[in-house]
C-alpha cells in the first residue's frame, strides 16, 4: 500500500494512474470512492486509504454511486464479460463439461445458458461444448504422442465418456482413427 501523502496527492489531482490502485474511504459519509471520483473532494482529515474495494466494504463503507468503485480497473467487474468467459474456460479445462452440462456450468457462473453461449460466440467464436471437445481432443493427442497408455485409458483421461465417443470425435477431426497415429509413431 502507498503512503498517505502519495494517495492524498493523487486523490486531490484525480490522477487516473492511481485508479484501482487504492480506494478512498470517507469517514463522515461512510462511502468509498475511486481517486478519479468527480465529486467535491472531502477534507483530508476525513479520509483514509484502502488497497481494495473489498477492504473498504469489509470496513463498513458503501460504494459511491457517482464513480462506482466496484468497477475500478483491475477488479473483475471492470473486466466485464471477459472475466466470465475466462472463468468458464478455466472450469472447462478442469473438466466441468466432461461429465456436466452447459446449464450446470452457466449456473456455477451465475448466468443463464443462453447468455453463456452468446458470450462464447462473441469472444471465443465457438460454443462451450465445442471448446470442451477441442480441449479433450488436444489432451488425447498429447497422451497419444507422449505415452503408451491403452486407448481406453487415454479416452478416459482426456475426458471422453467412452472409447466409442473418443474414436468418433478423433476420426471427425483428424480423418483417421487414433490408433493409426500411434502406429505411425511406433514405425
Amino acid at each position: 500500500m502507498l503512503d498517505f501523502d502519495t494517495c492524498n496527492a493523487a486523490r486531490l489531482r484525480r490522477d487516473p494512474a492511481y485508479d484501482g490502485v487504492f480506494f478512498i474511504a470517507v469517514r463522515t459519509t461512510g462511502i468509498y470512492c475511486r481517486p478519479v471520483c468527480p465529486v467535491k473532494p472531502p477534507l483530508t482529515r476525513n479520509v483514509s486509504f484502502l488497497p481494495s474495494a473489498a477492504a473498504a466494504e469489509r470496513a463498513g463503507y458503501r460504494p459511491c454511486l457517482r464513480c462506482r468503485p466496484e468497477t475500478a480497473p483491475f477488479c473483475a467487474a471492470w473486466n466485464g464479460t471477459r472475466t466470465t468467459v475466462d472463468r468458464a474456460l478455466r472450469l472447462i479445462d478442469e473438466g466441468a463439461l466432461d461429465g456436466g452440462t452447459v446449464t450446470a456450468l452457466s449456473g456455477r457462473l451465475g448466468i443463464g445458458a443462453r447468455h453463456l453461449a452468446r458470450l462464447f460466440s462473441e469472444q471465443v467464436g465457438a460454443s462451450p461444448l465445442q471448446v470442451a471437445q477441442t480441449r479433450r481432443l488436444q489432451r488425447a493427442k498429447r497422451l497419444l504422442d507422449e505415452t503408451t497408455l491403452p486407448m481406453a485409458e487415454i479416452a478416459q483421461r482426456a475426458g471422453f465418456g467412452s472409447l466409442r465417443s473418443f474414436n468418433a470425435a478423433f476420426s471427425r477431426l483428424y480423418g483417421r482413427a487414433p490408433s493409426t497415429l500411434r502406429r505411425r509413431r511406433a514405425a
